[in-house]
């Protein structure tokens, strides 16, 4: 099932950056907890597809709509009329919020974007995507990217992406 949400093309890169980042969590005596809007649990999935990701992993949430953002994870009603779920601000407090619900997770990592193939405007084109980075006890940290490609793609590329942030933060 995993394989057929992921491109063929990147399928193989992430399951082993899953893998590879799951044993810099263990080494770091981490654990992680994901955030995600757009990549509908992607990154979640990732990582749980290896057996004995449960001591690392603590969970995941999706978070598709807005009302989910606030009431799951605290995203502040302001926040998203202000700046819409698609942006750092945005981000920043989902990663933060997922924190405070995964008592024993050290890091997380959200994910909202504009996946395709509608709902992109100019300021915000399809294939944006905005990630949110929290270390419990430190900062929290977002940064954009775009992806080029069809929904799919889109996902694919992001769920890499947030799964070398988490290993970046890990350092």
């Amino acid at each position: 099932m995993l394989s057929s949400l992921l491109t063929s093309e990147l399928s193989g890169e992430l399951i082993q950056q899953s893998a590879r980042l799951l044993e810099a969590l263990r080494r770091a005596q981490a654990k992680v907890v994901t955030a995600e809007s757009c990549t509908g649990g992607l990154v979640a999935a990732l990582l749980t597809h290896h057996a004995g990701s449960s001591d690392v992993t603590e969970g995941g949430l999706v978070t598709y709509s807005n009302s989910m953002k606030q009431s799951v994870l605290g995203v502040r009603a302001d926040t998203l009329r202000q700046f819409g779920a698609v942006s750092a601000e945005t981000v920043r407090e989902m990663a933060d919020g997922a924190l405070s619900i995964a008592k024993e997770a050290t890091h997380s990592v959200s994910v909202s974007g504009i996946a395709g193939p509608g709902g992109g405007s100019a300021d915000k084109p399809v294939g944006l995507v905005w990630f949110g980075t929290a270390v419990r006890g430190g900062d929290v940290r977002a940064e954009a990217r775009i992806f080029k490609g069809d929904r799919t793609e889109v996902r694919s590329q992001a769920a890499l992406y947030a799964l070398a942030l988490v290993a970046q933060r890990l350092d």
